[in-house]
């Protein structure tokens, strides 16, 4: 005999405890062990529940007691590691970074990029767009293989010059001499002023742009 051939006085009891618990979104493992009960001291003399199947039934209240306390672990877990990486990022503070991003505060009329190339390339042509997507400036860079760096000057493509503290995105097209992509990623590099906590993963603050902690390559100064 199952849970569901329980009596109709118990199946009532259940619906109106299943009700109770939807509304809280959870099964608890209380929850679970009343129904074993119920099933016990409902079930037809005549019927009786097989032991085999009682004792599927107590694996599986072992089962999910096991993973309630696996479930309290990991999110224990989670919070410590997300703890430890907001401690490890603190001493990012203060120090100059070079981090994979494509975006930077224009400081003191220039910006600085860097771009890593898997192989030499043919072409390189680098845009510069503003916070709403408009391309204020284009251009050429160096192929080299590897790390690669541009320096914005902070000029529009009509010579104008443009405003300090905003944000700017660069963006570069590297192919070899067959015109296949040969970019790998591209950086900023600049000092981390602070750390974003507002979510479930801490940002760094770097030339006023949030940069993951999992992004930085190295520290410079």
């Amino acid at each position: 005999m199952t849970v569901s051939a329980v009596s109709s006085t118990t199946t009532a009891s259940t619906t109106t405890s299943s009700s109770s618990t939807s509304s809280s979104s959870s099964l608890t493992s209380s929850d679970f062990l009343s129904l074993l009960v119920s099933e016990l001291q409902n079930q037809d003399p005549l019927n009786a529940t097989s032991t085999t199947d009682f004792i599927n039934q107590l694996t599986s209240y072992a089962n999910f007691t096991q993973q309630q306390s696996i479930n309290s672990n990991m999110s224990s877990l989670a919070s410590s590691f997300s703890s430890l990486v907001t401690l490890n990022s603190v001493n990012y503070i203060g120090h100059t970074v070079e981090a994979k991003t494509d975006t930077s505060t224009l400081s003191n009329g220039s910006a600085t990029f860097g771009y890593s190339l898997s192989s030499a390339a043919s072409n390189v042509s680098i845009s510069i767009s503003d916070s709403s997507g408009n391309v204020v400036y284009t251009g050429t860079g160096t192929g080299n293989s590897g790390s690669n760096s541009f320096t914005w000057d902070g000029k529009d493509s009509s010579g104008n010059q443009l405003s300090d503290g905003g944000k700017y995105t660069i963006s570069v097209t590297a192919t070899d001499s067959a015109g296949n992509s040969v970019l790998n990623y591209t950086t900023v590099t600049g000092t981390v002023t602070g750390i974003d906590t507002s979510t479930s993963t801490p940002s760094l603050t770097v030339n006023g742009v949030a940069v993951s902690a999992a992004n930085i390559l190295g520290v410079t100064s």
